[in-house]
């Protein structure tokens, strides 16, 4: 990856042993600032006070809280009330994650650097660092700024928190300081960078960008800058809620004054507008969302997904597109020893033992602690070691073998193996073609080779060496994934494989997982870039290699753009501006950083890529759950509210008094919150509907709750009417009305649940009791204001509530199980 260099900044720093003046640092300090590559975020009870209010469901479910003390009904208040502590919390911990996201960045920012400054060596604060700063990194420290090698031996350096490469990255001194009036670029392979550690030998770096200027700073302003937005859940819930709150209240007022000019008096009227209040305020849907979200916390737990933020449980199960990362979340993030293909005449154990013989646990390098471990190799009796450079792309390490004989084992890159190993030219090209296949295979190779020392001079043989054979390491697949991948895009769920790797690697694990099919198509992360903007289409887009984390950004973005529901997976620090991009970010629990776990939305347990495709499955069934909950509420408002208002004024007697509205609503809100929660769950994934105008509820469903609402309302109104009688009476009218709306609730909950749980039971058949203990009991329907019914009656009750239920048949079948990628009211 290259990278520019402001030549400018370094002009008359050419030399590896210059450091800069206190002068010269008090100017640069003005000109570029400090060193400060994490900002700090305000905390406080305050912030958190302030981000809460701005939450339009906090108002409203505090007014609606306060005009139900008003009316004197202090449960419902005190319900409000409780739903107001999820709601805030969830507020509260957006602010903190911003503050622990930060937190988490700054971890991996070196605190102290050692710098040459006034021509002597001092330990400085790393945020006092400045461009030109000539520094001293010793192995295991971070680099504390960006800036060009220039001095150092056998370098290599973790570079997976920016690239997601979980292998050691080798690093060269740069043989000259670009010059000139325009920035220059520079490979990275010459580059120290910020946020990443030195695992080798002590290098000397000549910082060029500081704070946000590097590209640890960037991402973490990505990082930052990337607000959460509310979902169109919770938009479409706002939305309706202000719209039937607004029809309540104006219903309210047209009853009450209706109610006063036909005579009925001020008590009838105010009572008139208490009970169509009590019936009408839509306070259910706010707090069967907020419990619904607990729920999903929990049941997604259980499936090893911990939710971070509970409003992503809404949109796990809608989510269109899956792009993950590769190393650590399909790929186990270490490296393992693949295939070994041993020379002829020699043996497998044979040439693990020669290539660890060439390996040094000294220099940490995790190749070489592999093959050690690997072959249990002893202290050994080194004569000499010649290290791998660049250069020399070869280590050879010499052994005393016996008396007067010494053996010398090579190890490194293939070409330069056997280009030193004794082979006639037919089987060297040969063992250059199996290099090749194994390579196309996205394998990290090495060649092997020995030599015997008779008279050995202590320098390095040039020559003489035999071939012992190939080792090729991976970084494994982790089980279960291919399964994954293919079960997701079955589903019709896109999977985008973004890695900082080489687009010979990203192929063949795309290949080997079946991301893309066969032929997947690989892009490069620049390539990418030019191509979004363009404008094309990201549609056949694979896999993306060599990726930085601006580009991952940009990318998710403009999958949101074309419609896309995304989540990103990852681990890193890399990760953290798309995790926060995306529609949902999923963290790894296990390898993942503190940075990526804070930032995302979910973290998976057990690091599982199935355990997403499992969260999605469980996400849809809730998503459903929560539909058919809302279609039981507005099924059962519509006729409660409508006969509420619509009896009143065509001058009829009052239907329902406060302790029947009661009554509805400790049937109504234990229905909703306990019955289509308990929904049960299945492994399998549905395929996704996308919609160009998708919502909450389709045109169709509308129009099935629409017509279970009028053909309650009509059957409702109809009873009360016929059997007022003539003398009128009032309780046996609204006793069977009462039956009506009650065996409608009972039938409307059977048909929309399919009666597949225990709660489901339970509530039928409790409403149902209620409704015979309300009305056949004597004394407590002359408590209620009601009075017995016949057979006959109880028979056309029973037949309304199953006219009713006929509609809500067809709404708790295929339309609702079909999720689409977004939706609004």
């Amino acid at each position: 990856m290259l990278r520019q260099v402001p030549v400018a900044r370094l002009q008359g720093l050419e030399t590896s042993d210059q450091g800069l003046s206190e002068a010269q640092v008090a100017e640069r300090r003005s000109s570029f600032g400090r060193n400060t590559i994490v900002e700090e975020t305000s905390s406080g009870w305050l912030e958190i006070f302030r981000s809460t209010i701005k939450d339009p469901m906090v108002w409203f479910l505090t007014a609606t809280a306060l005009l139900f003390v008003w009316l004197g009904d202090y449960t419902e208040a005190a319900i409000l009330a409780a739903a107001l502590v999820p709601i805030a919390g969830m507020d509260a911990y957006l602010h903190r994650r911003t503050q622990a996201s930060t937190e988490g960045l700054s971890g991996r920012i070196a605190s102290h650097a050692r710098v040459l400054r006034g021509g002597s060596h001092a330990d400085v604060p790393a945020e006092d660092l400045v461009p030109g700063d000539l520094v001293v990194v010793s192995a295991g420290s971070y680099f504390p700024a960006d800036g060009l090698i220039l001095m150092g031996d056998n370098l290599q350096a973790d570079e997976s928190t920016l690239t997601g490469e979980a292998l050691p990255v080798r690093k060269q001194v740069i043989n000259r300081i670009p010059s000139g009036e325009r920035p220059a670029p520079v490979d990275g392979i010459h580059w120290g960078m910020a946020g990443t550690r030195l695992l080798t030998g002590e290098a000397r770096v000549r910082i060029v960008q500081t704070g946000a200027d590097t590209l640890y700073g960037e991402i973490a302003r990505l990082s930052q800058a990337t607000h959460a937005e509310r979902t169109p859940l919770q938009e479409a819930i706002g939305h309706l809620v202000k719209i039937l709150l607004m029809i309540a209240l104006a219903l309210c007022l047209l009853l009450a004054a209706i109610r006063y000019l036909q005579g009925a008096g001020v008590v009838d009227a105010i009572l008139s507008a208490v009970t169509l209040a009590i019936a009408a305020l839509p306070e259910e849907f706010p707090v069967v969302f907020s419990f619904f979200l607990g729920v999903g916390v929990y049941r997604l737990a259980k499936r090893q997904a911990l939710v971070r933020r509970a409003v992503v449980v809404e949109n796990i199960g809608r989510i269109t597109c899956i792009c993950t990362d590769k190393t650590g979340t399909l790929t186990e993030g270490k490296l393992a020893l693949g295939d070994a293909v041993p020379a002829q005449g020699v043996n497998r154990a044979e040439l693990l033992r020669l290539a660890a013989a060439a390996s040094r646990a000294e220099t940490g390098d995790p190749l070489d602690l592999l093959l050690i471990k690997a072959t249990q190799a002893s202290d050994r009796a080194v004569e000499a070691v010649f290290p791998f450079t660049e250069d020399r792309r070869r280590e050879v390490v010499v052994q005393r073998e016996a008396l007067g004989v010494w053996r010398a084992a090579m190890k490194g890159a293939p070409e330069t193996i056997l280009q030193m190993a004794n082979f006639s030219d037919e089987e060297r090209e040969d063992w250059i073609r199996r290099t090749h296949e194994l390579s196309a295979s996205g394998k990290k190779l090495i060649g092997v080779a020995s030599c015997l020392l008779p008279d050995w001079s202590g320098n390095e043989p040039q020559g003489g060496f035999d071939f012992a054979g190939l080792l090729a390491f991976t970084d494994p697949v982790r089980p279960g994934v291919a399964e994954a991948v293919k079960a997701a895009q079955a589903a019709g769920i896109r999977v985008i494989m973004i890695t900082g790797d080489h687009e010979q690697t990203a192929s063949a694990i795309a290949q080997e997982i079946g991301i893309g099919g066969e032929m997947p198509k690989v892009i490069d992360g620049a390539e990418m870039a030019q191509h979004l903007v363009s404008g094309a289409s990201t549609a056949g887009i694979d896999v993306v290699a060599r990726c930085i984390p601006s580009q991952k950004l940009d990318l998710v973005r403009a999958l949101r753009e074309e419609g896309e529901l995304v989540a990103v997976t990852g681990d890193g620090v890399n990760d953290a501006p798309a995790l926060r991009g995306a529609d949902i970010g999923i963290a790894m629990g296990e390898r993942g950083t503190r940075s990526a776990r804070e930032v995302a939305s979910i973290v998976l347990l057990d690091d599982n890529f199935s355990t997403i495709i499992r969260a999605i499955g469980e996400g849809r069934q809730l998503f459903r759950n929560l539909k058919l909950s809302f279609a039981y509420l507005l099924m059962l408002h519509a006729p409660l509210v409508a006969t509420a208002a619509l009896i009143p004024l065509l001058g009829y007697p009052l239907l329902y008094l406060p302790v029947h509205i009661v009554w509805l609503e400790l049937i109504i809100h234990p229905t909703a919150l306990l019955v289509f929660q308990q929904l049960p769950s299945s492994d399998g994934l549905e395929t996704v509907r996308r919609d160009k105008r998708a919502r909450f509820f389709k045109p169709h469903e509308w129009v099935s709750i629409s017509v279970v609402g009028a053909v309650a309302t009509g059957v409702i109104v109809w009873g009360y009417s016929f059997n007022l009688g003539d003398p009128i009476d009032v309780p046996h009218a609204r006793s069977m009305a009462m039956a009506v709306l009650v065996t409608a609730s009972a039938a409307i909950t059977a048909a929309l649940s399919g009666l597949t749980s225990r709660n489901a039971w339970i509530a039928v058949l409790v409403t149902m009791g209620s409704a015979l203990l309300a009305i056949q009991l004597q004394p407590v329907s002359t408590l209620l204001h009601l009075s017995p019914l016949h057979l006959i009656d109880w028979l056309v009750a029973v037949g309304g509530g199953l006219l009713v239920s006929a509609g809500a048949a067809i709404v708790g079948r295929r339309p609702l199980r079909n999720i689409s990628a977004r939706h609004s009211t």
